[in-house]
């Protein structure tokens, strides 16, 4: 009985040991400060800020048409600088939830390199160029596709499927 007691009590240390190893290496949630710092370093804020901008003007526009009882004013601060905050808020937890501590460190760290501020500088152009590509691959792509499904006969020359539908099995 000994001899079990002592066994089970050396199971019982190796387990806690393991498992207190295991509780230690769960990484640490990115902080709320980190995930603000890397908006303000990427330049999320300033673009946030101006897309917050737009919005309230056009929000104001378009509200004072459709209640003109409200006074203009009223809507000027839709989304001014408490509604930044608000909004940044919002955004921290999302942040938390995909970044720990270290990868805030390191995301930091890079954006505040020489390249870091290319890569944020170039990255709107960057983008803009890449979609262009897509939208034209894309294009291209399908009447390709479309172009092979008339030679095939599988759709008519005008583009519409014919009354019948090809059997699934055997494409006729």
């Amino acid at each position: 009985m000994k001899a079990f007691s002592a066994s089970g009590m050396a199971a019982a240390l190796i387990l806690s040991l393991a498992t207190a190893g295991v509780a230690q290496a769960q990484p640490k949630q990115a902080t709320a400060a980190q995930v603000r710092q890397l908006l303000e370093v990427t330049g999320s804020g300033k673009m946030m800020h101006g897309m917050m901008e737009q919005m309230n003007s056009r929000m104001a526009s378009f509200m004072e048409q459709a209640l003109p009882c409200v006074p203009a004013s009223y809507w000027q601060d839709f989304a001014g600088p408490k509604a930044e905050q608000d909004m940044i808020n919002k955004l921290v937890p999302v942040y938390q939830k995909h970044f720990t501590q270290s990868d805030m460190t390191g995301l930091l760290k890079f954006y505040r390199t020489p390249l870091g501020q290319k890569v944020i500088h170039e990255m709107p152009e960057t983008m803009r160029e890449s979609m262009q590509i897509g939208q034209s691959w894309g294009k291209n792509r399908m009447q390709a596709m479309v172009a092979q499904l008339k030679k095939d006969g599988t759709i008519s020359a005008d583009g519409k499927c014919p009354a019948t539908k090809p059997d699934a099995k055997t494409g006729k």
